[in-house]
C-alpha cells in the first residue's frame, strides 16, 4: 500500500488548492495514508480537509527555508510517506526535498493558468527541477505538449480536473433577486478579465436591469482588484454587481444562481467550468484553454471568443431570455462532467502512478 502527501503552498480557494485537497480526501480510503502540506500560508480550504487526512503546515517564509524543508522532511520519514504529489508552484520545494531524501517519488501537477501565452513562462528552474520528477500531469493539451517538448521528465500525462464539493457548510446568501443571478467563479486575477465580463454585463443590464451579477473569488487587493473595483464606481454598477471574496460554500451559492460564466483571456481547464456543471448552471465561458474540450456544442453551454464583451452579452442575454433552452443545456452539462470528469477514473489513474516502482 501506498502513503502520499499532496504539496501545495496555500490553502487558499483557487483551483489547484481546490484540487490538493479534493485529491487528499478522496484518497483517505483508496489507499494506507493520504496527507496534505500547505508550505506558505493556510486559509479558507483548511475546513474541508477531512479528520482522517494527515495535516501539516509549515509557514514556509523564503524559498530556501532551510528550517522548514527540515521539517517537511522529518514528517515524511516519521509518517514512511514516500509519493510526492506537488501542485503548481511547490515543484520547488518538492526537488529540494528530494536533494535530502532521493528515494522520494516527485509527481508534478501543471495547473499554469496563462496557457495562452507559454512563451512567456518562465521555465529554466522548472527544466532543471524537472529532471528530478518521475511524473508529470497536465490539466490541458496545451501544457502536455508544452511539457513534453520543454521538460526534461520522460513521464508526461494529462490528467483530467475533476469536482468536490462536499463536506461544506451552506452560510452565504448572495443578494439580488432570486432567479435572476449570474455567478463567476474566479479569483480577482488579470488572466480573469472581470473587466470585458462588467462591460458585457452592462449591456446586459439595459435590457435586463433587474439580473445582478456575483463575484466569488478571493481578492489580492492589489493594483488589478483596485481598477476592477474603480470600474464598477466608474459606470455605477455597486447595485447590480457584488463581490464576496473567497467562499467555501460553492454548491450553495450555485444553488442561488441561474448561469455561470468565465470571461478569461486566458485559462488551463478551469475548475469553475466543471463546478458550473455540477451544479446544473447554464453556462458561457470563453474560448480559451481547454473550455471546448467540456463545452463542445451549443447543447452544453455557450463559448464566445476572449476580450469581446458584445459577444459575451449576447450569449448572456441568449440565456436569460431562453429559461426552457437554458435548463435544457444547464441539465445536459451536468451530464457530461459527471460521466467524464467522475472522481474515479481519475483517481485510478493517480493509485497506478503513484503505486508504480521507480526505474
Amino acid at each position: 500500500m501506498t502513503k502520499v502527501i499532496q504539496l501545495i503552498d496555500s490553502l487558499d480557494a483557487g483551483g489547484a488548492e481546490r484540487l490538493a485537497v479534493t485529491y487528499a480526501n478522496i484518497l483517505t480510503n483508496k489507499i494506507e495514508g493520504s496527507y496534505l502540506c500547505a508550505t506558505r500560508k493556510e486559509g479558507l480550504l483548511k475546513s474541508t480537509i477531512k479528520d482522517e487526512v494527515g495535516f501539516l503546515f509549515l509557514n514556509k517564509k523564503s524559498s530556501l527555508d532551510y528550517s522548514a524543508l527540515k521539517q517537511f522532511n522529518k514528517y515524511l520519514k516519521k509518517n514512511n510517506i514516500k509519493v510526492v504529489h506537488a501542485h503548481a508552484t511547490s515543484f520547488f520545494f518538492a526537488t529540494l526535498a528530494k536533494c535530502l531524501n532521493p528515494k522520494l517519488k516527485i509527481i508534478w501537477h501543471d495547473h499554469y493558468g496563462n496557457s495562452e501565452q507559454l512563451n512567456k513562462r518562465p521555465k529554466w528552474i522548472l527544466k532543471f527541477c524537472s529532471l528530478f520528477f518521475n511524473q508529470i500531469f497536465s490539466v490541458n493539451q496545451r501544457l502536455f505538449d508544452w511539457a513534453k517538448n520543454h521538460l526534461w521528465c520522460n513521464n508526461v500525462d494529462y490528467l483530467r480536473n475533476i469536482v468536490g464539493l462536499d463536506g461544506v457548510d451552506a452560510s452565504t446568501q448572495l443578494k439580488g433577486t432570486e432567479g435572476k443571478r449570474v455567478l463567476c467563479l474566479a479569483n480577482l486575477r488579470p488572466q480573469k478579465d472581470h473587466i470585458n465580463l462588467f462591460k458585457a454585463f452592462q449591456r446586459v443590464l439595459v435590457k435586463h436591469s433587474e439580473w445582478t451579477l456575483h463575484c466569488v473569488g478571493k481578492d489580492f487587493e492589489d493594483n488589478y482588484s483596485q481598477t476592477v473595483k474603480q470600474f464598477l464606481v466608474r459606470n455605477k454598477l455597486h447595485n447590480s454587481i457584488y463581490f464576496y471574496g473567497s467562499k467555501s460554500d460553492v454548491k450553495n451559492i450555485m444553488s442561488q444562481c441561474e448561469i455561470g460564466v468565465l470571461s478569461s483571456k486566458s485559462e488551463g481547464l478551469p475548475l469553475a467550468l466543471l463546478e458550473y456543471g455540477f451544479g446544473e448552471l447554464a453556462t458561457v465561458v470563453t474560448n480559451v484553454g481547454d473550455c471546448n474540450r467540456v463545452i463542445d456544442s451549443n447543447e452544453l453551454g455557450l463559448i464566445v471568443e476572449s476580450e469581446n464583451d458584445v459577444a459575451l452579452s449576447k450569449a448572456l442575454v441568449y440565456y436569460i431570455d431562453n429559461p426552457l433552452q437554458r435548463q435544457k443545456t444547464s441539465s445536459n452539462l451536468r451530464k457530461k462532467v459527471t460521466d467524464d470528469y467522475s472522481k474515479d477514473s481519475v483517481v485510478q489513474k493517480l493509485i497506478k502512478v503513484y503505486s508504480t516502482k521507480q526505474k
